[in-house]
């Protein structure tokens, strides 16, 4: 059987994949979503949903270092990996350990895409078509309840020391739009890092801090508001801007609570 990822490269299975290696948070809750819970025999430390996955599935490391022997070990059937969490390294030391299937993601689209993919791939179509409709039937709903709404200006912080924020070409900024909202560093690529005094920063109403990768917390509200102190300032889930499997089902009732 062959089957393409998402960088066109071409992927030959013997049969329906029976032993899964993740190495992308978002994909593995995918997986289980999928059903195939049981098929997964490998995760990274940071594959925290469902919570119970990594007490019953070997953990091979992190998104960006893992235990290339650990992995050999598990004699996976194919092995799970994102253009952008995984570095090109680590792909690379895969090459001979299983097929590797990679994601690359910048809008919903590309993650129906995915959805889809894996459903031809472990032959559970009728579940990925069925979470495809349930996230794009929210996302309707949604777009529906904001269509005469003003857009407020924000700025989405992911890191602190250096500050860095989600610009153009990345998913973060695909669903900032889908929330209702105006990038105001949307002219900027990918995660630039700022200044605090910058000019575009000051056209922001909103600042959203994101809950990953950096932990931020309250004390960093108040560090800004500092700054800012006419601006709303707010801590956001950031799987619910960053995940993009099947945790999209619950982003536009989420992104919901932000409008009000």
């Amino acid at each position: 059987m062959k089957f393409t990822d998402q960088l066109n490269r071409i992927l030959k299975l013997k049969e329906i994949p029976k032993r899964i290696v993740s190495l992308v948070p978002s994909q593995t809750e995918l997986l289980v979503d999928l059903g195939l819970e049981a098929s997964i025999v490998g995760v990274t430390k940071f594959c925290i949903h469902p919570k119970h996955l990594r007490m019953s599935k070997a953990v091979i490391g992190g998104t960006k270092q893992i235990n290339i022997e650990k992995i050999k070990a598990l004699q996976p059937d194919i092995i799970l990996c994102n253009k952008e969490e995984n570095t090109k390294l680590i792909i690379e030391s895969l090459d001979g350990v299983a097929p590797v299937h990679i994601s690359d993601i910048y809008n919903l689209e590309d993650s129906f895409e995915l959805i889809k993919m894996y459903g031809e791939i472990f032959k559970v179509e009728d579940k990925a078509s069925s979470i495809i409709s349930n996230i794009q039937n929210e996302r309707e709903e949604f777009q529906n309840k904001i269509r005469q709404q003003l857009k407020s200006k924000v700025a989405y912080f992911i890191w602190k020391s250096p500050w860095m924020v989600a610009a153009s070409d990345t998913f973060i900024d695909t669903m900032i739009i889908e929330a209702g909202f105006e990038n105001v560093f949307q002219k900027e690529k990918r995660y630039p890092e700022i200044d605090i005094t910058n000019v575009q920063l000051k056209e922001a109403a909103v600042i959203f801090l994101s809950s990953e990768p950096f932990p931020f917390k309250e004390k960093h509200i108040l560090e800004l508001k500092s700054h800012f102190p006419e601006k709303t300032i707010k801590i956001v889930d950031g799987e619910l801007f960053s995940w993009y499997g099947s945790r999209l089902q619950k982003s536009f009732s989420y992104f919901e609570t932000l409008k009000s």
